[in-house]
Formats: C-alpha cells, structure tokens, sequence
C-alpha cells in the first residue's frame, strides 16, 4: 500500500533519472549505467524523499530481502505494511506524523477540519494552518495540545512583511492533491504556497526541512482562492511562530525572538482537551539554511519589528514572533524545535542534546531503527496474505505503540526517581485491548506504565482513568487502572513494581469515594457498599460527579473488584479477597428477567424481539425503571450516552452492558436462557445493527461465543469486521482510536484475544500462515501456526489443535504461553468443527452470583413501581422517567 494520497512517484522519477540523459554513448552503455544509478538510488536515497528508494527496492527485488524468518520465509521491511494514515478521517483521529514509540515530539502539519483535527492532521480538503510539535493520537473530546505551530510563508506582498498572514483566522493555505506521505518517523506535505515541509522527531525535539521552488518570485495563490488580490511574491522566506494550540485554550505566556541568531522561544499556560486543570508547555526553535533579514512580534493582526519580546495575559487569540530570511542558498529552511514541560531552557537544551548536527537523514534513521526494534517483537509469515491485509495489521501495532506517552523526566509536577507516562486516553478504551497486547509485545514499556500509575497515586492521591497533560480527565465507567494493575500482577510484571502500594491504590478506589469522581476514583460507594448496585435516585452526600451511568459504572465496578481480589488473594489479603469477589457479583443486581426487547421499526410500530431479560437501573427501593434496551446503540440514540449523559449507560446500549460479565459468564449465559439462546441473542446483536465496533466494549462480545461452546463463531465474526470495518484506508478504522482499535485489530489477526484482568486469552484462526512473538524468556518464541492456511479466508474454523505437539482442546490459553514460549498448531477447515465446545473446554467462569444470592428484600422486589411500566416503548428517546434524582 502507498501511504500518499495519491502516487507523486513518476514525477519524481522523471526528476530523479533527468541528469542521465546524456548522449554521445551507446545504448547498451546507458542502460548499464541506468541501472547502477538505480541500485545506489535505493540504498542511499534517504526515506522520506516520497518513498522513492522503498518502491524501487520492491520493484527491483519482490517483497523479499536478505535474512530468514519465521519457517524460512524471506524476511522483509515491515515499515513499508505501516500506514500512518490510516484513521485520519471519519473520526478515527489518529496521529499520523512523525513520532518515536511512546514519543513526547510529535510533530504534523495541522488542518482546518472542523470537530475532526483531535490529532492535528485529517485527511480531507481542508487548509494547512501550521506545522506543530506535540499531539495526542486517537482520541475523543476536543484537539489535543498543538502548541507553538510553525508557518512558512515563501515571501511576502510587495515584500512587505506586514502583508503576510499570522493569524490562524487568515493564514490557512492549501495542501497539493496527493503530495501527503507518511511513514514510521517521518511526514512530509506540499502546499500551494510552493512549499514542501518534510518532519521528523527525536524523543523531546522535532527537525522541519522546508523546500522553496528556487526562483526569484513565487505564485503563491495559483491553486487556492485568498481574500485578498492575487500577488507573485518576492523569494524571501518569512516563518510565524505562535504561541497557540489547536483548541485556542492558551491563557497566558511569552514569546521572545533573538534578532542576531534567530532563536525563538516561548511559553503558555494551555487547557487539558478532556478533563480539568492547566498545564505548561515550553518551546525553543532553531534556524539553518538562510540569512536572517528581519525578525519581531505580533499579536493577531498587530505585526512590528519591535519589541523583540510580550508576554501575553489573557489573549485567546494568535500571538507570537517571526523570523524573515534571506534567499536560501540550497532553497531549504532547517527548523530544530525543543519542546518541555520543565522550561524554555529545557526545550532548548533538549533540541541541543538531541539534534546537535541538524541531520534529518540520521534523525529519521534512528527514528526508523526504534520502530523497527519495537515492532520487531512481532514476526509474521505472511505468504498469501493481500497487502491490504498485512498493511492492517502492521498499522495496528504501530498505532498501540504511540501512546500512551513517555514523560520521564518532563514531570512538571513534582520529581519523582519513577518513570513517567502520560496521555492516557482513557483506561476504560485502552485496558481492554491495547495495556493487555503491551504486556506481551513491550512488557518493560507496560511495566513503567504500571510504575506512573502508581507513581500518580503517590503524588495525586488516586489513581486515574484518564489523564492528559499532567491533568485529570473525565472517569468515564470505573476506576479501570484498578484492572491494568491487576492484569500485569496475574501476568507477572514485577521489575521495580511497589505491590504494596499498588494494593494501597486499587483499595482506595474500592472504598474512598473522593470529592470529585467525576475526574478520579468512583461514586456512589455508600449504596454500592450497602446495596451492591447504584440506585438511580441515589443521594450521594460524600463526592460530585455526573449522577448518570448507573449500569454500565455498577457492572465496571462489580469487575474492577473481581480483578482486585485477585491481587489481594496474591498479596495474602484473604478476607479482602473474598469482599472483593463477591462484590464482582454486584453486577446481577442490575438484571431485570422481565425487561423486554420492545422498539419501534421504521414505520413507527411496536415491535418486539424473543429476548427478555436485561440490565436496568434501579430506584433506591429497589424497583426497575425503564431505559430503552436500544438506547445509544446505532440504532437508536446513538450520541446520547456520553459523560454528562442523562441515561444510565454510557457510549452503548443495555444490550451491549448486559453482555460485560467476564468473571461469571456461566451466570449469565444461564440468566439468557442457557448456551443456545445466548448464541442466538449473541449472534442478534452483531447482526442487527446494535453492536459499534467503534467503541471498545464492543471488542469482547466479539469473542464470548466462546463461552457457550460456540469458538467458531468468534472466528466467523472476526473475519466479518476485519477488513469491513478495520482496513487500510484513511477510514480505516470503525470509530476513535485511543490507541485501542490497532491492538484489537492486530490481537484478532494473530489468533487471539485477552479477557483482562485474568490470565485467560481466547483463541480464533488466525490471518496469517504463522504468527511469532518474542517470549519473556531470551531467545523463546511464542509460535501460532496454521498449518493448512488457506489464503482465501474460507477455511476460518479451527478443527482441532496441538500445543508443543500434543493435543490442545482447550478454545482458550494462559499467558505462560507468552513467558516461555512454545508453539500452538491450529488445523482449519470452512465448517465449524466440534474443538473447543466441549464444557471442559471453555474458559473459566467464576461463581460470583449465584441465583437466591442477593438480599431477601431485592428478591421478593417486582419489576415496576415508579417510573414507565417495565417494557413500555420510549418514544421520545428519553428514559421514560418520573421523579428525580434528589
């Protein structure tokens, strides 16, 4: 796959080769030289000049390079499969520029796209408004960070610097169609205004190569429509630096230009995109290339040369200094940007540090080399296997290695000898999928994040559930890190990890409600401490929150504990243990048997499926009231289940939280009319427009027909939503990506996929003929292999399965498989088989409810009472409520 919107290739080519024709030698002479010249032109060209040296070595030899891999398959650069596009458009908000794994510097030009631009970059038509230094990838909420924005004008009006834009209301400038490339560690983009920006990235600083077309004036308005008169400006570069981010939060700061060297510096105070608080950001930007004719300052439209410095006190708006430049000699601007949170010396000594010699060919190297190292746990054989396909599944790893972020070091908050990890975006998307897949891909990495988690509990008092920006972020269902702790406790990451303190933490959330859960830790504790559930009229005198979300926060939270117990049962807390577990049976206080699947079809009439029984909120007395079962699911409501939602669940149906039972799905497997009604129900909700595959929680319904004996299915809808819905275009992937959706992607591809918090990981085909991953032990491999892998996708069920060599029934694994390696066989076939459906086969259920368990007065409770009859329709796609919330 070429990662440009269109192939700039021949052109280049055509540019490449024109000092070769040469005449006056023989043809045959030529061709020979030709040739030599395109041997070396692969080796040597760097790779970011438009991919060139990639494609021609594809072209040249196949796919194949030197070196063995896997069963003697050849082995191949695996960045020409990693796309970094892919998710820049229709919400997905992934980060395509250039960026180190877990990077701090990430550096893209950023677009005017309205309610889309949360990264910086969108694939759409939309103006460049600048090229940026810091980003988020994948999330939701509004843009992330963007701050001190660079902008390139070639030249200006009449030579007039005053008539250049510096506002982002004004400076916008086209992209040129199909120049867009993006790769591991390296972005580059022309825009109308004759000017190629090509980026890379160390770990705290970013390096711009700006080209000019060379002449002596330049059209800067042939392809775009600007307010004002059309001019051909003079050839004399001018950049803007602002000091704004991408959502205008800055509230204050200062900016300072060096008329001598050219230095620019600046600072802000700016807005977290998803929580509460400020953060500090601190820029430092360096210049090679050209003489410096002017410099100076400017406040929106107010452009002097003098003053040299501002500090800036509540202006929103663009602010900031300029630099204007001489005629480039070799027609390209160098810019070096340090970023930091520490201070302006800090970024500048950061850019020192790390890019001294203002190489960009070893800068995106190294950048190169660090993907390459991390990616590398991973080897596929990948024989039959479309492009398309292994461009999806190497994307997806690399979009799970973006962030969270690294901040070692850049902690502005307090000093700590713990790493530090921020961007985390948020637990409750990414614990599901993306923290599980990092314990077996890069577990030092998890491992550190483990360490910040409990590093920020130290320091902040909780533990979080977002966090961005040194700040904290909306908790959107449980305290959920209370899971990632316990996941890497039960998968034994243990290098430099407090379990003592770790332990402190995860209690604290179980039984300290703060004053704002809104941000950190749970509410409602007295009632889920006295009732085992929220009620939906509760009156929470201890903390402040959103009182919403009742069922999906009491089912989170009956998990959280469940995972919890099982760290205190490791840390010999027995009569924690037991609490916690059976608080993990919290969740059946949510289960109505009698709530019907009632809705309107399109022509307005009462229709209603054969499923009865779902998870409802409940007043404090105990009584069911009504929330439509298909309320924000794609059918119905779907953007009204959001953190200061009115309804009891959030960004999903009751349909889809009466399925999040992982630690007893024997239970409800029985409360759904046994394991062939809950295939039928679980089958209904992939097939009837409920389930979003845009969400997280959409990830696990994937895989628990396992559960009832039915692993085929899981199969089946795996290779439904891969490629449908998670593939190599810009619209890649289904919804935000948070970093999560490529790791459910890559899980699904390799043939498995994790129940976190337990050491259980459920098995399907995979979509490869062989699959190895580096095991924790040196030198062992984790190998999933297909022996008779069919490459058309037809032979997609597992008939039957050796582990070692010896017979595998089990449809499910342990993470011992990934500490000493080992090799997993897999025979398929294109109908389902009988491996895996067996009882003893399945994965395990824990007890943690069983029916008659709850208190007598919920038992002998009737659906009803207050508020809409039980099944009543909602027809105004509210929750059919009365009474409130007092």
């Amino acid at each position: 796959m070429l990662r440009s919107e269109t192939s700039p290739y021949r052109k280049a080519m055509t540019m490449a080769l024109a000092p070769l024709r040469f005449r006056g030698v023989p043809r045959r002479s030529r061709l020979v030289v030709i040739a030599v010249f395109c041997l070396c032109f692969m080796l040597f060209l760097p790779r970011h000049d438009l991919g060139i040296g990639k494609t021609l070595g594809f072209f040249l030899f196949g796919p194949g390079l030197a070196g063995s891999h896997g069963r003697g398959t050849p082995k191949i650069d695996i960045l020409r499969f990693v796309d970094p596009l892919i998710g820049t458009a229709n919400g997905g908000h992934v980060f395509p520029g250039a960026s180190l794994p877990y990077g701090m510097a990430k550096a893209v030009a950023d677009t005017r796209s309205p309610a889309e631009n949360a990264a910086g970059f969108v694939s759409d038509e939309h103006q460049i408004l600048g090229y940026s230094h810091m980003h988020d990838s994948g999330t939701g909420g509004n843009p992330s960070m963007g701050n001190f924005p660079l902008f390139v004008h070639p030249g200006c009006p009449d030579d007039d610097f005053t008539k250049c834009d510096y506002s982002t209301l004004y400076r916008g400038t086209n992209r040129v169609p199909g120049s867009v490339y993006a790769s591991p560690g390296y972005f580059s983009i022309n825009t109308t205004n004759g000017i190629r920006a090509e980026m890379t990235v160390t770990e705290h600083a970013a390096l711009y190569r700006f080209t000019f077309p060379g002449t002596d004036h330049i059209n800067v308005t042939a392809y775009e429509d600007l307010p004002r008169e059309s001019k051909i400006v003079p050839y004399s570069p001018l950049i803007v630096i602002d000091s704004l981010d991408l959502s205008g939060s800055r509230s204050n700061g200062s900016f300072a230009i060096d008329p001598k060297t050219g230095r620019a510096t600046a600072s802000g105070r700016y807005s977290p995109s998803f929580g509460q608080g400020f953060y500090d950001a601190y820029f430092c930007a360096d210049f090679r290339g050209a003489d410096i004719r002017k410099t100076g300052t400017f406040i929106a439209k107010n452009v002097t040369e003098v003053p040299k410095h501002s500090d800036i006190v509540y202006h929103m708006g663009s602010a900031g200094t300029w630099v204007q430049f001489h005629k480039p000699e070799e027609h390209a601007i160098m810019a070096r940007v340090g970023i930091s949170f520490i201070s302006i010396d800090k970024a500048c000594a950061n850019a020192e540090k790390e890019i001294p010699d203002f190489s960009f060919l070893r800068v995106e190297k190294e950048a190169r080399a660090a993907w390459k190292e991390k990616l590398g746990a991973i080897e596929v054989d990948a024989a039959g296997v479309s492009e398309e396909l292994q461009t999806t599944f190497w994307s997806g790893l690399y979009r799970t290695l973006l962030s969270p972020q690294n901040y070692t070091g850049e902690n502005q908050l307090w000093n700590s000898s713990e790493p530090y990890f921020d961007s985390f975006y948020c637990i409750w998307d990414s614990f599901r999928a993306q923290h599980p897949l990092l314990t077996i891909i890069d577990p030092e990495a998890q491992t550190e994040m483990v360490r910040a988690l409990i590093d920020i509990y130290r320091h902040v008092g909780k533990l979080p559930d977002c966090r961005m920006t040194f700040s904290k972020g909306y908790t959107q269902g449980g305290s959920n890190a209370d899971i990632v702790i316990g996941d890497a406790f039960i998968k034994n990451l243990t290098q430099g990890i407090d379990w003592d303190t770790a332990y402190e933490a995860v209690v604290s959330d179980a039984e300290v409600e703060p004053a704002a859960w809104g941000v950190e830790g749970r509410g409602n504790l007295v009632s889920w401490h006295e009732l085992g559930y929220i009620p939906w009229n509760d009156n929470d005198v201890n903390g402040t929150g959103p009182h919403s979300r009742t069922i999906s926060r009491g089912v989170e939270y009956a998990y959280d504990d469940f995972c919890i117990s099982f760290l205190a049962e490791g840390l010999g807390h027995t009569e924690d243990a037991s609490k916690y577990f059976l608080r993990g049976g919290n969740w059946a206080n949510y289960w109505n048997p009698e709530q019907r699947d009632v809705y309107r079809d399109h022509r307005g009439e009462v229709m209603q499926t054969n499923f009865t029984g779902f998870m409802q909120p409940r007043l404090y007395n105990g009584t069911f009231i009504y929330q439509n079962t298909r309320t924000c699911s794609p059918i119905h409501d779907t953007h009204s289940c959001y953190y200061d939602t009115g309804f009891d669940t959030y960004e999903g149906s009751p349909w889809l939280y009466s399925f999040f039972v992982p630690q007893d799905m024997n239970a409800l497997i029985k409360l759904m009319g046994g394991p062939s009604r809950f295939v039928e129900r679980l089958n209904f909700f992939h097939t009837s427009g409920i389930s979003y595959m845009g969400n997280e929680q959409g990830f696990l319904p994937v895989y628990q027909f396992h559960y009832a004996g039915r692993p085929a299915l899981s199969s089946y809808w795996t290779h439904q939503y891969i490629p449908s819905l998670f593939n190599a275009t810009v619209n890649g992937i289904p919804g935000n990506d948070d970093c999560a959706m490529g790791a459910f992607s890559a899980f699904a591809m390799m043939g498995f996929f994790p129940v976190a918090g337990q050491d259980v990981y459920l098995l399907s085909a995979p979509f490869f003929p062989e699959v190895r991953i580096r095991a924790k032990i040196p030198g062992k491999w984790a190998v999933i292999r297909t022996k008779n892998f069919d490459p058309e996708r037809k032979a997609i069920y597992i008939q039957s399965a050796t582990l070692n060599g010896r017979r595998y029934d089990l449809n499910w694994i342990s993470h011992e498989f990934f500490i000493k390696g080992g090799v997993l066989e897999f025979e398929v076939g294109e109908e389902e088989g009988s491996w895996g459906t067996r009882a003893e086969d399945l994965p395990p259920s824990y007890a943690t409810w069983e029916e008659g368990g709850e208190p007598e007065w919920l038992r002998t409770i009737r659906p009803g009472g207050e508020g809409k009859a039980d099944g009543d329709v909602d027809e105004g796609g509210g929750g059919g409520r009365r009474g409130d919330r007092s």
